[in-house]
């Protein structure tokens, strides 16, 4: 098995451990996050003036000649499937897919396979270069099995490594598509009383909480004020249907990327998706507000009506500004074309 080697000097004052002396100074070109560098210390992967040093919080002096021994990558235990996938952008780096609504990302005890790293193990092939010392796709980010749309994946670790900056630094542009019951205002003296809830120039809402997992049910997340991941969305309506309003198509935004996010904000404010199983409760809309075969199709709507619509973002490694789009997939484009009448 080839080894690749990395070597580098120790800059003055350096961090009192050695892993984070190391993820200070390994050059930007070698693309190993700090994480990454501990498992090598670990593994015995890292000489400090030539000799092997194991312990990751050893100190490390300044000046001291660092050798990292990276292994070629290996295969993943994940079997890649031949499933078919809907590719936006590709190139040697990372891989921009319209995901569909039902598609699992990555394997877990429940879902074992047909996600969409099994997908991606089939189609790149020979062209995955390694993701932890794996070959393997890099998943930066995830959208929720029932959520259709837009996600980048790296191929090499140069991508998932920048991509994670980019990503833990909310730079990333990420626009959705949702249906939602009620009419978001910022006239509604009711939305004014929530707390967290705000409205910004142009009737934009936002919503600033924190977010943590449900005390008692596992699989939701709640919102809190204390504690938790910071968690901030903005939203504007796009369209609304019924007399009076009873339903918004809206455009959400994410200053920051929390599991269920858009979901879990929009219900706190009283405006829960359309479909949503977890969240949306059992809603039912007045019989005039639409016609029947409105009222019909948003009752049989079966899975949150929530599209990652665009997704913008610098080239890991070219740099260059990429922004992509994906349109409404069919079951929601189609529930809207039935409120729109047509």
């Amino acid at each position: 098995m080839s080894v690749r080697q990395i070597q580098f000097v120790i800059d003055e004052a350096p961090p009192p451990r050695l892993d984070k002396a190391l993820a200070r100074d390994v050059p930007v070109e070698a693309a190993l996050s700090r994480t990454r560098l501990a498992r090598l210390i670990d593994e015995g992967g890292v000489l400090v003036d030539g000799v092997v040093q194991s312990n990751a919080k050893a100190r490390v002096a300044a000046g001291a000649q660092i050798t990292i021994q990276v292994q070629q990558a290996q295969d993943s235990h994940i079997l890649p499937e031949d499933i078919a996938l809907d590719v936006i952008h590709e190139d040697s780096d990372l891989i921009v897919v319209n995901k569909p609504a039902g598609m699992v990302v990555h394997p877990a005890p429940g879902t074992p396979s047909g996600t969409l790293v099994n997908a991606l193990l089939s189609h790149c092939g020979a062209d995955l270069s390694g993701v932890g010392g794996l070959k393997r796709p890099g998943i930066v980010h995830r959208i929720d099995k029932d959520t259709s749309g837009l996600l980048v994946v790296a191929k090499s670790d140069a991508a998932h490594h920048g991509l994670a900056a980019q990503f833990q630094a909310h730079t990333v542009e990420r626009y959705y598509n949702c249906l939602v019951y009620g009419a978001p205002d910022a006239n509604d003296p009711r939305l004014r009383g929530v707390k967290g809830a705000r409205f910004e120039a142009g009737n934009i809402l936002k919503l600033t909480t924190q977010l943590a997992r449900h005390k008692t049910d596992r699989q939701r997340q709640a919102v809190l004020f204390q504690g938790g991941r910071h968690a901030v969305t903005r939203a504007r309506s796009l369209e609304r249907f019924g007399t009076p309003p009873v339903l918004t198509l809206m455009e959400c935004w994410l200053e920051t990327g929390r599991t269920h996010q858009i979901r879990v904000h929009m219900a706190h404010a009283g405006h829960a998706l359309v479909g949503d199983p977890t969240y949306g409760g059992k809603r039912k809309l007045p019989a005039k507000s639409l016609p029947e075969t409105a009222l019909e199709a948003v009752k049989c709507f079966n899975r949150q009506a929530l599209h990652a619509a665009v997704l913008g973002f610098e080239h890991p490694v070219t740099g260059e500004h990429l922004r992509f789009e994906a349109p409404l997939p069919q079951d929601m484009a189609q529930l809207l074309n039935t409120l729109r009448g047509q």
